[in-house]
């Protein structure tokens, strides 16, 4: 049974000094989406005619600055793992790839971080997203539950603690990992997920370990929740 389909991914961006516009730029630059207005100084980023929805990403303006280090990124595959284009859409290099971690970390104009593979070290065919990363304290438990909710397989490194969804319904992109970090979760994520109700109502996602983190508004079309490790997800509404 599937309770939710993945919908689409949000970015928390500071209001103000054009940052959200250069946020929105860099990313419709690095995910290859145009750019639409969504009132003030929000924006759609959408995907080209005939890619899946899923892939459209919304950049939303918040009045707080980042507050820690994110906890939600995306890894992208580029020709050769070479992050130029990246720095040159506008992001900051953290780290470059050495002998030991084979990938570089970046930075967006934000400070939302993302990481570059090349598709070869990652056994990817394609370019572009090759994962969405969840830093939790209990990997296992966390990746089981949203297994439960979206009827997902849970896979597993014969090595390394990290463990990953495959088969998630409507999720564009190879892999949904959740990777183990030794701190808890202390400020709300600036990357967020949202989710369609499949065969399930909120209600159901709260008895099953979902916390409400606000209640909608009358004329609001959706509901922000939080899974068991605090992750904020915004629930829809199924169309129809």
């Amino acid at each position: 049974m599937v309770d939710v389909v993945f919908q689409d991914l949000c970015l928390d961006v500071t209001a103000g000094g054009g940052r959200p516009a250069a946020v929105a730029e860099f990313w419709a630059a690095a995910l290859d989406l145009t750019i639409s207005g969504a009132g003030g100084e929000d924006s759609k980023l959408s995907p080209p005619a005939g890619v899946t929805s899923a892939r459209t990403v919304w950049v939303n303006a918040v009045p707080e600055a980042m507050e820690a280090k994110a906890r939600v990124h995306l890894d992208l595959c580029l020709p050769g793992g070479d992050p130029a284009p990246l720095l040159a859409a506008g992001a900051t290099l953290v780290r470059a790839a050495d002998e030991e971690r084979a990938w570089h970390v970046l930075e967006d104009p934000d400070g939302i971080v993302l990481c570059v593979f090349d598709p070869l070290t990652v056994g990817s065919g394609q370019l572009g997203v090759y994962e969405l990363v969840v830093d939790a304290v209990d990997p296992e438990a966390i990746a089981g539950w949203w297994a439960d909710r979206t009827g997902a397989a849970v896979h597993r490194h014969p090595d390394r603690p990290f463990v990953w969804l495959e088969g998630v319904p409507g999720f564009p992109f190879q892999r949904w990992e959740f990777n183990p970090v030794p701190e808890p979760k202390t400020t709300k994520n600036r990357v967020h997920w949202d989710v369609t109700l499949e065969d399930a109502t909120v209600a159901d996602l709260t008895a099953a370990g979902a916390t409400i983190v606000t209640d909608p508004a009358p004329d609001a079309r959706w509901t922000v929740l939080a899974d068991p490790e605090g992750n904020e997800f915004c629930v829809f509404a199924k169309a129809g």
